[in-house]
């Protein structure tokens, strides 16, 4: 939900020929952001503030990990949910089984005890629990990080067994959704390639200018074909066949993050109230280039333009095929108060 003291830009008068002014000159400058490079480190706010450090310092354990590796991995068990609980009895932000936590949990803060529920030592022994697959694995052919992957989900024998990440769809998707998350983590090193997908989207959401904004709206016929933010955006995506989860802070990891200077339109454009955590966004937009977004700013406005330079800016996601796949659809619960 977009803050109030936002200023509007008219929608009367502003249509399809000021979105092509703003597509066209935004991409006479893309020529460069095709390409990329390796990423390396953590994009700015991925990891909520509390655990960045943590990350950053087990990440680098062992050679088969890296911190936006083991960020996806946190992400998908637990949604950095600390108190997180799974049907299975999984626990905390690591995601334990207290089996596996009696044999692989270690004392990650050094105070003497080693807490399933405290990410002081849940994160450090996500982090050596990786290194120990790593370590089984590590004299089998290709990509060790790839095998440590299918170790954890499928167990070292299968990888031993097939010289690499097994047959099986379930480790094969695991592997894929846990690298392709871990670029959505990373701060990436050079230019991120541009969306695919981003005129249509664009071109769905400039057709809403003018709609009344409606709290939990998805722009269903019973709704009046209104939206709040994140379904205005769900929507325009799904046009072109790419399914974003249902609220923005989910909607973030989606793909890399392009920095300020690197926007190109169809690009997500996120605010918060706290720069440091992901977690804490609520309310995004889509971006049009020149430094305006197309968004559903707050109950009693329209959906219409505004710029995106106001001091709650975020950043920003271009938004891939495969990088919404990767996003988890069925976090666990928190537990309950003990």
């Amino acid at each position: 939900m977009r803050k109030a003291w936002l200023g509007v830009v008219a929608v009367g008068g502003v249509g399809v020929a000021f979105v092509a002014l703003l597509v066209v000159g935004t991409y006479s400058a893309a020529a460069g952001l095709v390409g990329g490079g390796r990423a390396v480190g953590l994009a700015k706010g991925a990891v909520p503030a509390a655990y960045q450090p943590l990350v950053q310092k087990w990440g680098t354990y062992c050679p088969a990990i890296n911190p936006a590796l083991l960020a996806a991995q946190l992400y998908q068990e637990s949604g950095w949910n600390p108190s997180a609980q799974s049907p299975a009895d999984a626990r905390g932000i690591g995601q334990f089984i207290p089996g596996t936590w009696q044999s692989h949990g270690i004392d990650g803060d050094g105070d003497g005890d080693r807490d399933i529920w405290d990410p002081a030592d849940a994160i450090p022994s996500a982090a050596s629990y990786d290194c120990e697959l790593a370590g089984y694995v590590k004299d089998v052919p290709g990509d060790p990080t790839d095998n440590m992957l299918a170790a954890y989900n499928a167990g070292a024998y299968a990888v031993i067994k097939y010289g690499g990440v097994p047959p099986y769809r379930e480790t094969q998707n695991y592997v894929k959704i846990i690298r392709t998350l871990e670029k959505s983590f990373a701060r990436p090193v050079g230019r991120v390639a541009p969306s695919q997908q981003a005129a249509a989207a664009i071109h769905f959401a400039q057709g809403r200018l003018g709609t009344e904004y409606l709290w939990g709206g998805n722009g269903t016929p019973e709704q009046g074909g209104r939206f709040d933010c994140s379904g205005l955006t769900q929507a325009a995506y799904r046009t072109v066949g790419i399914e974003l989860p249902r609220v923005a802070n989910d909607q973030y990891n989606a793909g890399q993050h392009p920095s300020r200077d690197e926007l190109l339109p169809g690009d997500l454009v996120f605010f918060s109230d706290d720069l440091t955590n992901s977690r804490a966004i609520r309310h995004v937009g889509l971006y049009v280039g020149g430094g305006y977004m197309i968004n559903a700013p707050y109950t009693g406005a329209v959906i219409r333009f505004d710029k995106i330079d106001t001091p709650d800016y975020f950043g920003a996601t271009r938004v891939t095929e495969d990088g919404a796949k990767s996003l988890p659809t069925d976090l666990p619960a928190s537990r309950p108060n003990a």
